[in-house]
């Protein structure tokens, strides 16, 4: 489906790290707010699960695949934006060249924080 030149997909598949809390939060946030049930979410961390990268590549960046193009990082979250009317138009946004470039900057940012964001948020959850 097109909208002003930019796609909007109807289903995409997502690859997250389960053994990380704030990623957990999210993929919960991401299936409360998919009521058409159009994003199907696999536990990277499951040694039984299919990645379509290494496993270890699979759990340190956010992957999906959306209309037979495999994603990560900043891209990947903007398929499953896509997908969600609330967020669609942030999704749609990210295909923008500037749009996206900052996005994956900010994504790459918080990779690097992303090991304390988790100590912090376990130590919360005792």
């Amino acid at each position: 489906m097109e909208s002003s030149g930019l796609t909007i997909t109807s289903r995409v598949t997502v690859w997250y790290d389960g053994a990380c809390p704030l990623c957990t939060r999210e993929i919960a946030l991401m299936q409360r707010l998919d009521k058409a049930g159009r994003l199907d979410f696999i536990d990277a961390d499951d040694p039984g699960a299919a990645c379509p990268v290494d496993r270890n590549l699979a759990l340190a960046r956010l992957h999906a695949s959306e209309n037979g193009r495999l994603l990560s990082g900043a891209a990947a979250f903007a398929a499953m934006w896509r997908v969600i009317p609330q967020l669609r138009w942030l999704g749609l946004a990210a295909q923008i060249p500037p749009v996206g470039w900052a996005l994956e900057g900010f994504y790459r940012v918080f990779l690097v924080i992303r090991p304390a964001v988790q100590k912090l948020f376990k130590v919360l959850a005792r």
